[in-house]
């Protein structure tokens, strides 16, 4: 009697669906094990009773592992969206489209209401497009950061944050088709994990060109709003950072040049209780705490703590 087995899916098919199993497991063991759970532990403890929502993340460049407290949800951005604006500027500066130190022509019908340098520009003044430059970095200026975005586009931004493999990362103020999340997120939009992924291309010299992310590492290590996370690093250790501030939202993203490592991370802020603009703000206060602590746990042999008397010298507003 000859006896026929028929398999309900062919062998390799099978073979392909174990594989393929297999892989899923061992990439999800390996997240895992990337894991610094002490950290995490240290950070669930942190934000416990905040009155808004908050979005952590924390990577040790050095060996890889990362603590992180809603990691990919979207927060606005704020200012911190200056820093993708930087980067496409870096590109056409990079495709000959512009010159790094080509002489603008301000025009004050865009100018930001506030307390802005170049705000102060009188209509048809001349200024180098890499004090511009500086300026939205150093000083967070809005003017210049708004005539900038102008002179790169909104799109061109956008579309080199995804051919750089940014799902999220994104301008919203200006550009066709996203006036949806503008309403919601303002500005710009992101998450935690990849403000710190742009820092770290940055700092590892693979945003747009080698010579590019040099260029603006040396503007991101020149901030003036020092108060809030780089007042509890000491001030001979480098850093590149960005702060983002709006009523309803505080965050800033640091990446440290640390003696036992570099170290990169995030906190963002949204829907929050406490809006005052002062020191003591409960955001500003959870941004400072996260600072002292990742300080502490990544060099917890280092003696440097903020000297007393400090404070009188961090107010910057």
């Amino acid at each position: 009697m000859n006896v026929s087995i028929e398999f309900a899916y062919p062998i390799d098919f099978l073979i392909m669906k174990y594989t393929l199993v297999l892989i899923i497991l061992l990439s999800s063991f390996a997240a895992f094990s990337q894991t610094d759970k002490k950290l995490t532990r240290q950070l669930e403890k942190l934000v416990e009773g905040f009155n808004g929502q908050v979005g952590i993340y924390v990577e040790n460049l050095k060996n890889g592992k990362s603590a992180a407290i809603n990691p990919d949800t979207l927060f606005p951005t704020a200012s911190m969206i200056k820093v993708s604006i930087q980067c496409g500027l870096m590109d056409k500066i990079e495709k000959g489209l512009l010159k790094y130190n080509q002489k603008l022509v301000y025009n004050d019908s865009i100018v930001y209401p506030g307390e802005d340098i170049l705000g102060s520009f009188k209509n048809n003044d001349t200024i180098q497009l890499s004090k511009v430059a500086l300026l939205m970095i150093t000083m967070s200026d809005n003017t210049a950061s708004r005539w900038l975005q102008n002179l790169v586009g909104g799109d061109y931004v956008n579309n080199w944050l995804g051919e750089n493999g940014f799902i999220n990362m994104r301008i919203n103020s200006k550009v066709a088709g996203r006036e949806n999340m503008y309403n919601t997120y303002g500005w710009g939009v992101t998450t935690p994990r990849e403000m710190c992924r742009l820092f770290t291309m940055i700092a590892k010299g693979q945003a747009v060109s080698e010579a590019a992310s040099e260029r603006m590492v040396r503007n991101m290590g020149r901030i003036y709003w020092d108060d809030k996370a780089l007042s509890q690093i000491p001030p001979y250790v480098h850093t590149i950072s960005k702060h983002g501030s709006l009523n309803e939202s505080r965050s800033e993203t640091v990446l440290v040049n640390a003696p036992h490592g570099d170290y990169v991370f995030s906190v963002i802020t949204k829907n929050l209780k406490d809006q005052t603009w002062t020191p003591d703000n409960e955001a500003i206060v959870l941004i400072k705490n996260l600072s002292s602590l990742l300080w502490q746990h990544f060099e917890h042999k280092s003696k440097w703590k903020p000297p007393a008397g400090i404070e009188k010298y961090m107010r910057n507003e």
